[in-house]
């Protein structure tokens, strides 16, 4: 028998329960009545066997379904007489049979354990029913399922075995495989869930069992250890849990995820989960409706006396609880589950019933005897607990804001870090809870910040003097130099030097001021100088050349580091306060203060992942220029929020300057011609570099380390 999910139609009538005297009663003995249905092994065949109030004139139409697994038989003109509609057998492949009677008709529903092909036979007033045998059958639960099957001829080593968590809370154990062809074979043993890689070998190292219950899903650990030819991997979840299993490539993964159980839904899972049926009747009360679903889940459904009317539906291989959905919205109907009890009635009536519900509890909340109880506050102040249990203000907005109820009260105790609260026990247990999230350790967080201040100054400057002298009228000769008959001309640095050349008034050339041109470097490493001058020293050229270069390269390396909690603000701060004056409107004048200080202000945030968000306010101030109001500050300041690993470094801001000049100071004409243009004119080139870089590395401190 295959097991392919085929589903026939299955139509369900309401039971109703006739009893023999009441068929007495009203005459009805004429009709056929079923009363009793047996199960029992005949010569190793399973036979049910029906006993009916009369024969049967012809064998009764039957159809089979896969899944769920089940015969059913229709018995048109026939009763239910055994006053019950469930018989549990528990034999061989039968499970159970069920009677559901509507109007003069019957079906006769046989429960299989699995689908299998049935012979009917009529011996006298009863119906023998023979179930064909099927292969023994199989725990589902513990079979083997091969993964993936074996082609690997030699055994390889596994090369990895890790555990991480997912984001929905599901436990993934990630295997590293040596190759694609590993085989790998997995089956649920009791409570926990066993891999097995074929041909496989395990190195020293993985032989290990991890401890992974402190991640927060189903599985608790996973050990895994060499059998044989094979590697053996047990998996060890608690609760209810269900597994999926992929491989990719060299790589095999199985996820164990835990199954959440809604008490308030009909079945687990999402959306509608429930065994298929089909329904096909014309104006059936809703009452009895509801009666044939019950029959067929094995509900126990209360109906409320509101409940009436009628419906007609046709549905064909709908889940089970969809059906019961659109029957109870077709309605205006509502529906509250309690255990195996479902409660049906009219929607007004059960918002009715839960607001009478409510404003009970609340009363009772009103008149509920008070106790005190404390508790010791360990890691955070009693005062700020004793604020969160009774925020709010006033209102009713407050009021749905606190944790206390109205005659509740709290006293904190500052000198022994104490809570003295008085209130309803429910709510103190609700405090309890709330104290046991909020009281625990803060994770602290060391941030060190290094700002790197680097700068490389060069420059380079050329310079010139050039000068000369006439002596010859200083010493008794003719001064300057013939133009025409008898006029004479002369050349000199100054007026002075020049009316000194032609011997009037007996003056003297001063030679130290004699420079035409002169632009000498300041400070220069280096002079060369240069003097022409006639045999009998009364007349000079003098030239001087100067040169400077500088090379200049320096760096400031500034690192702050400070310690704080999570999502707490710190602030470290150095560097030096400078007066100066302010004058107030009427004149008067005090003194201030600027601070030039290096400034690291940062708040931390740790996320679930163990990475950290931090709010930065890095400043860098130093002393400038004095002014006549004082002095100036120069400043880089960097305010940002960055995500960082943990033990990570990263590069939030930087500065990068560069200042380039080009200066020529020249005799005008005489410094633009060609090749003695160098004589009259003076060069300096220089280049300004500077550069800031701020890094920051955060790390999570544990609390050993933090306390040490």
């Amino acid at each position: 028998m295959n097991k392919q999910n085929q589903r026939i139609g299955l139509r369900m009538w309401q039971r109703l329960v006739a009893s023999v005297a009441m068929l007495v009663g009203s005459g009805a003995n004429a009709q056929t009545a079923i009363e009793s249905v047996t199960g029992s092994l005949q010569g190793g065949a399973e036979v049910i066997r029906i006993d009916l109030s009369q024969a049967l004139k012809a064998l009764p139409t039957g159809f089979a379904i896969q899944s769920p697994a089940r015969i059913a038989l229709d018995f048109p003109g026939v009763v239910n007489a055994m006053g019950r509609s469930t018989i549990d057998v528990n034999q061989g492949n039968l499970k159970s049979v069920t009677v559901v009677q509507a109007g003069e008709r019957s079906r006769v529903v046989l429960n299989l354990k699995q689908p299998t092909a049935y012979k009917a036979e009529i011996q006298g007033k009863s119906l023998l029913v023979a179930l064909e045998a099927v292969a023994g059958s199989t725990d589902t639960a513990a079979a083997k399922t091969t993964f993936a099957e074996n082609r690997s001829r030699d055994s390889a080593p596994l090369k990895d075995v890790d555990f991480r968590r997912t984001p929905d809370g599901a436990g993934r154990v990630v295997v590293s495989l040596p190759n694609n062809q590993v085989g790998v074979d997995i089956r649920q043993l009791g409570k926990t869930l066993v891999v097995e890689f074929m041909k496989s070998t395990l190195p020293e190292g993985l032989r290990r069992r991890l401890d992974v219950g402190d991640f927060g899903t189903p599985v608790q650990a996973v050990a895994t250890q060499q059998v044989g030819d094979r590697v053996r991997m047990v998996i060890e979840p608690k609760g209810d849990w269900e597994h999926s299993a992929y491989q990719s490539d060299e790589q095999f993964v199985i996820e164990v995820k835990e199954i959440k159980v809604d008490a308030k839904k009909l079945t687990q899972g999402v959306g509608y989960n429930g065994q298929k049926l089909s329904l096909n009747f014309q104006n059936i009360e809703v009452r009895s409706l509801l009666q044939v679903i019950a029959d067929f889940t094995n509900f126990n459904i209360v109906t409320s006396d509101s409940v009436s009317g009628s419906v007609t539906l046709r549905l064909q291989d709908v889940p089970w609880d969809q059906a019961l959905d659109i029957i109870l919205q077709a309605k205006g109907l509502g529906l509250r589950k309690s255990g195996n009890v479902l409660w049906v009635a009219p929607k007004d009536e059960i918002a009715a019933k839960e607001k009478l519900d409510l404003e009970a509890a609340a009363a009772v909340q009103g008149l509920e005897p008070l106790r005190t109880q404390s508790f010791q506050i360990n890691y955070a102040k009693a005062a700020d607990v004793a604020t969160q249990l009774t925020s709010g203000g006033t209102g009713s907005a407050a009021a749905g804001a606190r944790m206390l109820s109205a005659r509740g009260s709290v006293i904190a105790e500052p000198r022994t870090n104490q809570l003295f609260v008085t209130d309803i026990p429910s709510k103190l247990e609700q405090v309890q809870q709330l104290i046991t999230k909020l009281d625990i350790a803060v994770r602290q967080v060391l941030i060190e910040a290094r700002i790197v201040e680097a700068n490389d100054t060069f420059g380079k400057s050329l310079g010139v003097k050039l000068g000369g002298g006439d002596l010859r009228a200083q010493k008794g000769g003719d001064g300057g130099y013939q133009v025409y008959g008898e006029n004479r001309a002369v050349i000199g640095s100054s007026y002075a030097n020049a009316v000194a050349s032609t011997g009037l008034n007996g003056g003297s050339v001063d030679m130290a001021n004699s420079n035409f041109v002169n632009l000498p470097v300041s400070g220069a490493a280096g002079t060369v100088a240069l003097s022409i001058f006639s045999a009998s020293s009364n007349r000079l050229l003098n030239l001087e050349l100067s040169a400077l270069e500088s090379d200049n390269k320096g760096k400031v390396v500034s690192s702050p580091r400070v310690v704080t909690a999570d999502q707490s603000k710190a602030i470290i701060e150095q560097g030096t306060e400078f007066p100066y004056q302010v004058a107030s409107a009427s004149g008067a004048t005090s003194i201030a203060f600027r601070k030039a200080a290096l400034k690291l202000e940062v708040t931390p945030q740790i996320t679930p992942e163990g990475g950290i968000i931090l709010t930065l306010d890095v400043s860098k101030d130093t002393q400038g220029i004095k002014t006549d109001a004082g002095y100036a500050i120069d400043t880089k300041h960097i305010q940002t929020q960055v995500l960082v690993e943990n033990g990570g470094t990263v590069v939030i801001g930087g500065i990068f300057t560069e200042v380039e000049n080009n200066t020529v100071t020249k005799v005008p004409f005489f410094g633009d011609l060609p090749g003695i243009g160098v004589l009259f004119r003076k060069s300096d080139v220089g280049t300004d570099k500077r550069e800031m870089l701020v890094f920051i590395t955060p790390k999570l401190l544990d609390s050993r380390a933090a306390i040490r």
